[in-house]
């Protein structure tokens, strides 16, 4: 099949007025953190689930608002709590006792953007409440099933759990969340902006500049930037190199990895590589922008051994080791 890509290019050029307001609204409340807000930007241009991980008071959540609030959408804000129950989040089904019938009452999932805040500070049983919702885009209550938005983000938050009062997230809803970024302290001279922002009074007030409309088109603009075949084959030897390391001359890596990346992030290394290239203002994906979103598609998925946590290794430095081993097409 043959691709313009230059036709692509253009169609890219034309929403950058679009994401140039986005940012400049985003940018009213937060000061530096690029690498958050671009992760955040990918999520909402290829409809994939973020989960921001770091310690209190790195403007996670008002990063999450900060979105939402620049775009004409329904937002709703859930803390989750050691006593929180799925109900809270999905909703549940009403006794009417002057009619004699039950009524469904649907619970704050029913948004656009969900920003799930302190989502490791629930039991699973909540956190796994979440799992059809992100995955199917429909919500189960009693004997019916209900769709959700076709704009829907969940767009989630967590402390590292080693701090007192969270609990882990189970796998299988970790793996729904296409990115996991991890958030670090601001620079210095950046930390001095947030100062002078906190002590300055002036309201700094966020104006919605997108409607859903405007998203979608940025959406399908993102789905038609080419992805070569190499950069396929490329994408796919990455994700194989996690389950069987030893096959790309890695054996040194092969008893410190459980598990591998599951085909769900095949997809989304792919899907995050077009929108990289899209916010880089290009109609076609290279190896960097592979490289450049594979820690956060990947971090959340490489399950190391107790062998490779006696070493102190991370799921970054496999995926490092990965990264600089697998030939670049």
């Amino acid at each position: 099949m043959q691709v313009d890509v230059q036709q692509i290019k253009e169609q890219v050029a034309a929403q950058a007025d679009l994401l140039d307001r986005l940012r400049s609204e985003m940018r009213k409340v937060i000061v530096g953190q690029d690498a958050m807000l671009t992760r955040l930007l990918i999520g909402l241009l290829t409809g994939g689930h973020v989960l921001l991980e770091g310690v209190p008071g790195l403007a996670k959540t008002t990063a999450i608002k900060a979105l939402a609030e620049a775009l004409h959408t329904k937002f709703q804000r859930i803390q989750f709590t050691p006593d929180l129950l799925p109900a809270d989040l999905l909703g549940t089904m009403i006794y009417q006792p002057a009619q004699g019938t039950f009524t469904t009452r649907k619970g704050p999932v029913f948004a656009n953007f969900i920003l799930a805040d302190e989502i490791n500070r629930a039991p699973s049983k909540v956190q796994s409440a979440l799992l059809e919702a992100m995955q199917e885009r429909q919500v189960t209550i009693g004997d019916a099933t209900y769709p959700l938005e076709k704009l829907f983000l969940v767009m989630a938050t967590q402390n590292p759990i080693e701090q007192e009062g969270t609990y882990p997230l189970p796998e299988a809803q970790v793996d729904r969340f296409m990115l996991k970024v991890k958030i670090d302290y601001p620079q210095p001279a950046e930390e001095r902006r947030v100062l002078d922002m906190a002590l300055d009074e002036t309201a700094r007030a966020i104006q919605p500049v997108l409607s859903p409309q405007e998203v979608f088109g940025m959406q399908e603009v993102v789905k038609r930037i080419y992805v070569d075949d190499q950069l396929k084959d490329y994408v796919l030897n990455l994700v194989q190199a996690t389950r069987n390391p030893a096959a790309f001359g890695m054996e040194d890596l092969a008893p410190l990895i459980d598990y591998g990346g599951s085909p769900r992030a095949t997809i989304y290394l792919g899907v995050g590589a077009r929108a990289m290239a899209f916010l880089n203002g290009r109609g076609y994906v290279t190896p960097q922008d592979v490289k450049d979103v594979a820690y956060d598609v990947l971090r959340h998925r490489v399950i190391l051994t107790y062998e490779a946590e006696a070493e102190q290794m991370t799921p970054e430095d496999v995926i490092g080791k990965i990264l600089s081993t697998v030939p670049v097409p």
